[in-house]
């Protein structure tokens, strides 16, 4: 709130005390009843402040270190979708199996858990720009490899898997060192607004780059993808370049290693807030999400591969909605409580989606997901970014990392298992209301995490549970 910088007076406390919470004054209002053209401007103008108010809160935007880091991030990452579509096409081109594109699942996933850990506790000991820098590369030289190799025409998908490995080494690392670096740029009272951004932004690029990578490839080929992700990857690594120099600031320095990452994992385990954040994503993905069965259900229900890409595009155009109007998360302060509401929401509108016999209803319903879910992932990434001491973060951005990777990997491996004994309805509506159900009892039981706030962060606030 803002003070008024007038001195107070009698006369200026009583028309105060006439005036709504808009600050109409009376004679504002006699007008508004004598004139509907007032009237008319009033409601607009109202319109207009809820408008704005309802808006993506831009002002991290104002600050040019985050301003690139957001825009690098937000331009190279659709490059890595639209890559990330094209290794897959490629391989299954060249092997004619299933299998093989399967196998691009673990060569992503095992070096995501290593080097996501490994790169936090790395983010804890050194400059983060020179880390992020470092990572960038790593990711452009096995894209730069991608491309060399279609240009070649290699042929060969071992070649392939490697480029991957490397690839998603260098991606575990920088993603918790740009986590990290976050709370360093900006006020706190802004790290919620630029979570919101990023994880908007995130969530065109997951829709843009493989639609994206669909016309390139049909037009193109494999080195034109690769071409443009290594041009659009750039953008990203310049922003890393210019970012300010961000050493190690308080507690005691460890050279990295795996006692480095055990102390991470030891901090995390005493600490019920950052705890819980991330029990409640592995409950809300891991538990709820049906992504496995879009295949079945579309053939079954909705007539065909089509249904597919709506049935997966509709989270991402609900986080994307969800984003545009989220001006409203920064003003929200019991962030603990509010993180238990959306994920709850999250699991009875996937339960709900999972009944429907109409694909735009569950499209709609999964969109009402997809808003919910970007909201979640807002809340854990600022109670994670605000509450942990600056010597723990990038350690426990690598948690943060691994976990927002392996749960809908483990809500795959549920759904289908349970879609095998049960059957796909059972499977999608029983896992969003399990959710829903293990969320809000899990949370509400840990007190520490139910009553936490903006208004008293970090480990010095957090009461002992009884």
């Amino acid at each position: 709130m803002s003070s008024d910088p007038q001195p107070s007076s009698p006369d200026r406390h009583a028309t105060a005390s006439s005036a709504d919470i808009d600050g109409e004054t009376d004679t504002d209002i006699g007008d508004v009843r004598s004139d509907p053209r007032a009237a008319r401007g009033s409601l607009s103008g109202r319109a207009g402040r809820l408008a704005r108010r309802a808006a993506i809160d831009t002002r991290p935007l104002g600050h040019v270190a985050f301003r690139r880091l957001w825009l690098g991030q937000a331009v190279s990452f659709t490059g890595f979708q639209l890559t990330s579509v094209a290794i897959s096409v490629q391989v299954y081109d060249l092997t004619k199996s299933s299998l093989w594109v399967g196998l691009l699942g673990p060569a992503n996933l095992i070096p995501l858990i290593i080097f996501g850990l490994w790169g936090g506790a790395v983010a804890d000991t050194m400059d983060r720009r020179k880390l992020l820098i470092m990572a960038s590369i790593v990711t452009w030289t096995a894209t730069l490899g991608l491309l060399v190799q279609a240009i070649l025409d290699v042929g060969s998908v071992w070649l392939i898997i490697g480029l991957v490995v490397v690839q998603a080494i260098g991606f575990a690392i920088s993603s918790p060192t740009r986590g990290a670096v976050i709370p360093r740029l900006l006020p706190t009272v802004l790290v919620p607004a630029a979570n919101t951004l990023n994880f908007t932004a995130s969530q065109v690029a997951t829709f843009v780059g493989p639609v994206l990578a669909g016309v390139v490839i049909g037009h193109g080929g494999y080195a034109v993808a690769y071409g443009i992700d290594a041009v659009l990857f750039t953008v990203g690594l310049y922003a890393a370049l210019r970012l300010p120099r961000l050493a190690p600031i308080g507690g005691e320095i460890r050279r990295p290693g795996l006692r480095s990452v055990i102390e991470g994992l030891r901090f995390l385990v005493t600490r019920p807030v950052l705890m819980m954040s991330f029990v409640v994503d592995i409950i809300a993905m891991g538990v709820a999400m049906p992504r496995a069965l879009f295949p079945e259900v579309a053939d079954t229900r909705f007539g065909g591969e089509e249904a597919v890409g709506w049935l997966v595009a509709a989270i991402a155009i609900g986080a994307v909605v969800g984003g545009l109007v989220s001006g409203w998360i920064g003003r929200i302060h019991r962030q603990g409580i509010a993180l238990i509401a959306v994920i709850a929401v999250w699991g009875l509108a996937v339960a709900a989606s999972g009944l429907m016999g109409s694909l735009w209803l569950a499209v709609l319903l999964l969109a009402v997901g997809g808003a919910a879910d970007l909201v979640s992932a807002v809340f854990r990434q600022t109670i994670l970014q605000t509450y942990a001491p600056d010597e723990m973060r990038g350690r426990l951005q690598g948690v943060f990392t691994v976990v927002v990777a392996g749960g809908p990997r483990l809500g795959d491996l549920r759904a289908g298992a349970t879609a095998s004994v049960v059957g796909v309805t059972a499977s999608w509506t029983g896992g969003g209301l399990a959710c829903a159900v293990l969320v809000v009892v899990i949370g509400l039981a840990v007190p520490s995490f139910r009553r936490y706030t903006t208004a008293a962060r970090g480990p010095v606030a957090e009461r002992p549970d009884p």
